[in-house]
């Protein structure tokens, strides 16, 4: 069987057409990838693009992504909600098929290395590729963002992987590496105020203790005037999205806003959207290998 691998790079650019698909140009010419899905959002200032495919094919693809993004995409003029430190701000690899998470691995690091030598921006390695604990939390290294990381690289604990202590003076730096299937989940409140956003984010995300698995924090969609709690579930297995969903909701009750809808960016695993099915329909002792007609068509 054929070995198949997904990437989700992220550009720092969501509101000019022609560099976004000047950028997704660079996957569509590559033959044995399929782009599946891209999504920009002009409040983040940012496009996910998502496609898979051969490893080999993979790697020039996001070589090709990270390239593009360096020559259009200056950071010294970029402006969004979504914090961010590079014009390709990260690219992960997911292992979907006859794949080892140890192989995406070693695939990180072999297009991580090309980034540098090609594109000539400076690499962490994160998530399963990290060389450091310190690393594997993408907010850790992303912490000061493109504005600050000129001085961060210098220190000894925060030199890149690849490229030294140095940064690209208009694309920054990325971070490269493999991780299993990420949900991204955005909800959105009735109210313009960001600090209700952020107070639910800081509750809900791990690393304030928080939800296992759970990064979150407040933005505004500005073209909106809504505030969104803007939520990565990196594994959707331990805390399933309706589980978030509802302590949202229940602590934007304390302010006196509520739910007004969610979002999810990209693809998603159909577990992910099953589980929530389930537990809002109380549905009892559901098979979902058995029961879902599309996975016996599949």
């Amino acid at each position: 069987m054929a070995k198949i691998v997904e990437c989700v790079p992220n550009i720092s650019e969501g509101r000019n057409t022609k560099i976004i698909e000047a950028v997704i140009d660079q996957v569509r010419a590559v033959k044995g990838v399929t782009l599946l899905d891209y999504s920009s959002d002009a409040s983040h200032n940012r496009t996910v693009i998502t496609f898979l495919g051969n490893p080999e094919g993979v790697a020039e693809a996001a070589v090709g992504v990270a390239k593009k993004a360096a020559e259009l995409i200056d950071l010294n003029k970029h402006q969004g909600e979504h914090p961010r430190m590079g014009a390709v701000d990260v690219i992960p690899f997911i292992p979907i098929k006859e794949m080892e998470v140890a192989e995406a691995v070693e695939l990180s690091k072999k297009v991580a290395k090309r980034v540098w030598e090609e594109a000539k921006i400076p690499v962490f390695l994160y998530e399963d590729s990290a060389s450091a604990p310190h690393r594997v939390n993408l907010a850790a290294i992303r912490k000061g963002q493109f504005e600050g990381m000129a001085q961060k690289v210098k220190e000894p604990e925060w030199e890149p992987d690849f490229g030294g202590r140095t940064i690209n003076p208009t694309a920054g730096v990325v971070a490269v590496g493999a991780r299993m299937p990420l949900v991204a989940f955005n909800i959105n409140l009735s109210t313009s105020d960001v600090e209700i956003a952020s107070k639910i984010a800081k509750i809900l995300r791990r690393s304030s203790g928080g939800f296992d698995c759970v990064k979150a924090l407040g933005v505004m969609l500005e073209e909106r005037n809504v505030a969104q709690v803007s939520i990565n579930m990196t594994n959707f297995h331990k805390t399933p999205l309706y589980r978030v969903l509802e302590l949202t909701k229940a602590e934007a009750a304390r302010w006196g806003v509520h739910v007004i809808g969610t979002e999810i960016i990209g693809l998603t695993p159909m577990q992910a959207l099953i589980d929530s099915a389930e537990y809002y329909l109380q549905i009892e002792q559901f098979d979902f290998d058995k029961q879902v007609l599309e996975n016996h068509i599949l």
